[in-house]
């Protein structure tokens, strides 16, 4: 594992809708889920680790801290960026950050995943 403090990932999408409240039975209106936006969240931790890890590592996730401020309309484009900020062995933290395409802050919040050997891991299943 080479993973240090300073791996970023920018990652935009726009909003379908397949990504709303409705679609995801987490609410009853049109707008930005908040799963959705929390696995956008994680897709970006995830491609901040590319190609930092050992073939037969993985990470998974452990802990997630989102405020999801803002509504988002179907159609609306955004950014999420995940900022890998404190490493302590197999621990890593990120904070992440979704903006509308105007710079306006969606949500933010942090991301903690910890790094696994993938069939170790899967073994204890």
């Amino acid at each position: 594992m080479t993973v240090q403090p300073g791996a970023q990932a920018l990652v935009r999408h726009q909003v379908t809708p397949d990504d709303t409240a409705r679609a995801f039975g987490s609410g009853d209106l049109e707008v930005l889920a908040t799963p959705r936006l929390l696995a956008w969240c994680e897709n970006a931790t995830v491609r901040a680790l590319a190609g930092r890890l050992a073939d037969a590592e993985s990470t998974v996730g452990t802990r997630v801290e989102l405020v999801h401020q803002r509504a988002t309309a179907v159609g609306a484009e955004l950014t999420v960026r995940a900022d890998l900020v404190h490493v302590d062995g197999r621990l890593l933290r990120f904070d992440v950050v979704a903006e509308a395409a105007d710079g306006t802050v969606l949500g933010h919040g942090q991301v903690t995943r910890v790094v696994v050997d993938r069939a170790r891991f899967l073994a204890r299943l």
